[in-house]
């Protein structure tokens, strides 16, 4: 900004000239611009919070993850869930698959969540589970056509603005592969691990690898791995197949460093369990197929994972 002094004889001779014209009282102001600094931008706005957040009244979360579809990945997340509840643990599931959320079918919950503030959204709730799913704002063949920002914004909605409650541990239900809701999820919130699902043949192996990589990538721990469709028991004569092969998973595991958790037989009653909407663990708890996702559950509360 110019100082005034220099200036100081000028004023005093405008104000001496135009007494002279007549004038009975002047007043001479002095200006001078001067560069303005450029706006703040950052004024008003709230700073974004850096990494992932732990989600609020929410202790562990726990991601179930599968390299491709098909391989039971929804059916594991819903009786690991039922199983968690069943061991006292005060539990959630978020259905992430958003393109084939399952969750609602399988918990037999139907209904629309309700927002009485329009801000926070209630879940609903079965067999001691809190659940949130996109499937119970959609119809049963209604397609969810969106592209990455709006399933961004979706996960995040449902992890942060439903009123979850003070939960023990949440279970993620994330959908195949390695794309943005995986991703996003790593990124946004606080994961305590991921378990990956797999059958035990040679392909699905290979998509499991690729999904396992991701999670190292995104500095997310691997829990373990759970073998689905293990073998198969005929019911008519009792006779054992390896349908898929056998032990894929249980190698795999063994050479990256972590547990087994389970390997699953592929049995009839568990697939009717979950279409009928009561899985197995709560259908018909005693059979080997439910005390199979019992015992990860167990070996989860026993390790503090869960």
């Amino acid at each position: 900004m110019a100082r005034p002094e220099p200036y100081e004889a000028t004023k005093a001779e405008a104000e001496a000239k135009l007494k002279a014209l007549g004038a009975k009282q002047v007043s001479v102001a002095m200006t001078a611009h001067a560069s303005k600094p450029p706006p703040d931008l950052n004024i008003g706005r709230k700073s974004e919070p850096q990494g992932p957040q732990k989600v609020p009244g929410i202790d562990r979360i726990i991601a179930i993850a599968s390299g491709k579809g098909g391989v039971g990945k929804s059916t594991v997340a819903s009786n690991l869930a039922c199983a968690l509840a069943a061991e006292g643990r005060r539990v959630g599931l978020l259905d992430a698959d958003v393109y084939g959320p399952s969750q609602p079918r399988m918990l037999g919950v139907s209904g629309r969540p309700q927002s009485p503030d329009g801000k926070t959204i209630l879940p609903l709730r079965n067999f001691g589970v809190t659940m949130m799913s996109i499937g119970l704002m959609t119809n049963d063949d209604q397609a969810v056509v969106w592209r990455g920002p709006m399933l961004m914004g979706a996960l995040q909605q449902m992890l942060t603005q439903v009123q979850w409650g003070a939960l023990d541990t949440l279970i993620v239900d994330l959908p195949p592969g390695t794309g943005d809701v995986q991703m996003t999820l790593a990124q946004k919130a606080e994961l305590n691990g991921a378990i990956v699902v797999s059958t035990p043949q040679d392909v699905a192996l290979l998509d499991a690898r690729k999904g396992i990589d991701m999670f190292k990538q995104l500095k997310t721990p691997i829990i373990g791995m759970i073998e689905n469709m293990s073998t198969h028991i005929c019911s008519a004569c009792g006779h054992e197949e390896h349908i898929f092969g056998h032990g894929g998973v249980a190698s795999e595991a063994a050479e990256l460093g972590v547990p087994l958790l389970a390997e699953i037989p592929l049995h009839l009653s568990i697939r009717l369990a979950a279409d009928g909407g009561a899985p197995i663990v709560v259908s018909d708890p005693e059979t080997p197929q439910a005390q199979a996702f019992r015992s990860v559950a167990k070996t989860l509360v026993g390790a503090g994972q869960a």
